[in-house]
């Protein structure tokens, strides 16, 4: 149950959303967007959370467009994770998002909800950070679209103010081949030891990673190492384990490393499902 008192603000378009945002935040009365709603209800019952206002974005059109536009799919930020798991127009995304909390939970975790939430792991910005995504930004100055990789550094760098309506990809990365595996402890349901996601672009593997460190990311350094054709297959995968950006975590959930286990068994599955960057990887 929540213990305090907030006003609550559903607006039909994002410059209505902006602007409620702007004379709320004036007023003191530190509003937050609202989506799906899961972490904020929680933390908000522990009194973690004491938002004054809460203005809900479902309403807003653009939040819930889930097509293929010209060369684009287009997925709305209100989106469920289940309605991107079950409309397949993304692959990787449908494959990583099935993984994310149960079935119920996903009925209630919106991927603008997931990608800018305060958990660690936030699984489903892995699919956008392999296919170049776009975000769209709205705020009081209107709407962008910008690269994901501009805006995404550990957790979305957004102003206060804004919130993404949606996402894109190019229709492009539907048809390649694509790699998604969740390792947890014990339980099917549970936060990862390790996610991975990762596609193949031509001859090359992009590849995203959520579980290892505090936050989700995707390593150029470690896709040059599993990209090299004159390393050896074992080589590539002990280059890729010491170039982390962070600390491995070390937890309840396993330890350091266990995790560096958990992932080096899991860049052997992604090479031979990938089948590496065109060669057999079996005998390279």
């Amino acid at each position: 149950m929540i213990s305090f008192d907030f006003e609550y603000y559903r607006p039909d378009t994002a410059a209505e959303a902006a602007e409620i945002y702007q004379v709320l935040s004036g007023a003191g009365k530190n509003p937050l967007y609202y989506g799906g709603g899961t972490e904020i209800i929680t933390m908000a019952q522990s009194n973690q959370l004491k938002p004054g206002a809460i203005i809900d974005i479902k309403q807003i059109p653009e939040c819930n467009v889930f097509e293929v536009r010209n060369d684009e799919i287009l997925i709305g930020a209100c989106l469920n994770l289940n309605q991107a798991a079950e409309g397949n127009l993304f692959p990787l995304l449908s494959k990583t998002a099935r993984g994310i909390a149960d079935h119920g939970s996903r009925d209630k975790i919106t991927i603008g909800g997931n990608i800018c939430g305060k958990l660690i792991y936030r699984e489903g910005v892995l699919p956008f950070l392999v296919a170049d995504g776009e975000v769209v930004i709205s705020g009081q100055n209107g709407a962008a679209a910008r690269p994901l990789s501009e805006v995404f550094s550990q957790t979305m760098q957004l102003r206060p103010g804004e919130f993404i309506t949606q996402l894109k990809v190019k229709r492009s990365y539907a048809s390649v081949a694509f790699f998604s595996q969740k390792k947890t402890k014990q339980a099917k349901v549970d936060y990862p030891l390790l996610t991975v996601a990762a596609l193949r672009q031509g001859d090359d593997l992009r590849v995203a990673f959520s579980g290892l460190c505090t936050f989700p990311f995707r390593s150029v350094n470690i896709e040059q190492d599993l990209n090299s054709r004159d390393l050896s297959w074992e080589s590539r995968v002990n280059n890729a384990l010491g170039r982390l950006p962070g600390p491995v975590l070390n937890d309840l959930r396993g330890s350091a490393a266990y995790r560096l286990f958990v992932l080096s068994g899991a860049l052997r599955d992604m090479l031979t499902q990938l089948k590496g960057v065109g060669e057999n990887v079996s005998n390279a």
